[in-house]
C-alpha cells in the first residue's frame, strides 16, 4: 500500500466522524430518521481489503462515535457487524466479470443499481443493529422498525449525494506495491 492511499483514508475517517458528530447529530428527519454518515467510511473502502483490517477499522470507527455519543459500544458493535457482513454482501453482488483489485466503491464505476443494493443492504443491517441494541426490548418494535427504515432511507440518500458530488467519475488506479 502506498502512503497516499493510507493518507486518503485517514482523512476520510476524520472527515466522516467530524460530519457525524458536528452536523448529522442535529439533523433528524421527523424525529425518527437519523443519518449515521460515519458508516460511509466503511462502505467506501476498497473492495480488496484484509478482513482483519476491516474489522479493526470498524471497531475503531464505532468506538470513536460511541465516545462522542456516550452509547456504551452500540456503534462499535453495529460497525463490526457491518464490516463482518460486507465481504458476504460483496460476494452476493459480484459482477459477472468479478472485481478488479483496483476497484473501489463508486457509483460511477460500479453502476447505480449495484451501489444502491450494496449501500442500502449494509446500512439497513447496521441500523437494525444500532436501534435494536439501543432499545433492547421488542415492546416498541414497530416504532423501532419505523426508525430503522426512515434512518436507512435518510443515510442512503445522503451517501448517494456524497458519491455524486465528491467521488470521481474515473476509475481509480491504486498502486499496491
Amino acid at each position: 500500500m502506498n502512503s497516499s492511499f493510507g493518507l486518503k483514508h485517514i482523512a476520510q475517517f476524520f472527515l466522516f466522524v467530524a460530519l457525524q458528530v458536528l452536523l448529522m447529530d442535529s439533523l433528524v428527519l421527523f424525529s425518527t430518521g437519523f443519518c449515521f454518515i460515519y458508516v460511509a467510511f466503511l462502505l467506501f473502502l476498497p473492495l480488496v481489503i484484509s478482513r482483519v483490517w476491516l474489522l479493526a477499522l470498524a471497531f475503531i470507527l464505532g468506538f470513536t462515535v460511541d465516545m462522542f455519543y456516550d452509547t456504551m459500544g452500540i456503534h462499535a458493535a453495529a460497525s463490526v457487524l457491518l464490516a463482518f457482513l460486507r465481504p458476504h454482501i460483496l460476494n452476493l453482488l459480484t459482477p459477472r466479470d468479478g472485481y478488479e483489485a483496483s476497484d473501489t466503491v463508486n457509483i460511477h464505476t460500479m453502476g447505480g443499481r449495484w451501489f444502491l443494493a450494496y449501500t442500502f443492504t449494509l446500512v439497513l443491517l447496521h441500523h437494525t443493529a444500532v436501534f435494536f441494541l439501543e432499545t433492547i426490548t421488542f415492546q416498541t418494535a414497530w416504532y423501532t422498525i419505523v426508525k430503522i427504515l426512515l434512518s436507512t432511507f435518510f443515510t442512503g440518500i445522503v451517501m448517494v449525494i456524497l458519491q455524486l458530488l465528491f467521488f470521481s467519475h474515473k476509475r481509480e488506479r491504486i498502486d499496491y506495491r
